[in-house]
């Protein structure tokens, strides 16, 4: 039996969302404030002073630097409440200004610095940060990001774009990355960010849950699925391709029959010596037949030849 809601059910429901919102049925109950104390337990007895001109007396510099950045411009359309603009970050500040010392800084407790991010930027892409590698591995969120001064037109990078950023660290990718063949990252049509998620939590920080899936976004046609399926294809892309740069063409592991002959080497084939198939000169050897090494749907794809 179907019921039929009237026009009045419909205009009592719009005058309920006009009244009290959309906002009731997503409710997030509030989040909890950061515990100072915990973080660095000289904060025990601190106080908000809610007064950024107090800071501005001796960090004058700093201050000046910091009014350009994302932050600042957000600060200032709506500051943030209790804490003020300076101590959202930098925790209560009436001990400091009692006694100007460094013993209020957190130090190179990435966890404790990256805590103090995390109370604001915690959802989304970031939800898995955590438990992620970066976090695991005691990188905090200033081991990528400067708040203090705009050094990126985005994101507030320490350098000028993500991979720039990434290979201060990750120095062999940009090595691999320079090889004959690779990704157009050098080239600025993509990034590192457009396979990692850097703030996510799979063992690789890929943006999808899995290598295949990540290759995907980009190679959709070797997705499939295929009637006739090359098994080491849909296993993992990373049984014959490398990522990050190769001097063997279309980032292959190895070359084209000395890669194929890693798993097919039984012996006996149509042209080749027995047991000798990497002895055939010709093009890219196997795939000079065998061209849909991802997957075939043609009726007669059976040995991946259509």
């Amino acid at each position: 039996m179907t019921t039929h809601r009237g026009a009045g059910f419909v205009g009592a429901t719009v005058a309920f969302v006009l009244a009290f919102g959309w906002n009731m049925a997503v409710a997030k109950p509030a989040k909890k404030p950061v515990d100072w104390v915990a973080l660095n337990p000289a904060f025990a007895g601190a106080t908000f002073v809610n007064d950024a001109q107090t800071c501005q007396t001796c960090h004058e510099s700093d201050t000046k630097l910091y009014g350009d950045t994302t932050h600042a411009k957000a600060f200032h359309l709506s500051p943030p409440a209790g804490a003020g603009e300076c101590e959202s970050c930098h925790g209560p500040r009436s001990k400091h200004i009692e006694n100007p010392t460094r013993e209020l800084v957190l130090g190179g407790a990435a966890k404790a610095q990256s805590a103090v991010c995390l109370q604001c930027h915690e959802g989304g892409t970031r939800m898995g940060f955590k438990v992620g590698m970066h976090s695991t591995s005691d990188v905090s969120c200033t081991s990528c990001h400067t708040v203090m001064q705009q050094k990126s037109p985005r994101a507030l990078l320490k350098a000028a774009n993500a991979t720039s950023t990434c290979v201060t660290c990750h120095a062999q990718v940009k090595v691999e990355g320079n090889k004959m063949s690779h990704h157009p990252v050098r080239e600025g049509r993509m990034d590192c960010a457009s396979c990692h998620n850097v703030h996510g939590s799979t063992p690789s920080l890929l943006v999808k849950n899995t290598l295949n899936e990540t290759c995907y976004t980009c190679h959709a046609e070797k997705r499939g699925p295929f009637v006739w399926e090359h098994a080491p294809a849909r296993e993992s892309c990373a049984n014959c391709h490398t990522a990050h740069g190769s001097n063997q063409k279309n980032l292959l592991t190895a070359k084209d029959p000395f890669l194929c002959l890693s798993c097919h080497s039984y012996g006996g084939h149509i042209n080749l010596p027995r047991y000798n198939r990497v002895s055939n000169p010709y093009g890219a050897g196997c795939s000079n037949c065998h061209v849909s090494v991802h997957g075939s749907n043609h009726a007669s794809g059976a040995k991946l030849t259509r």
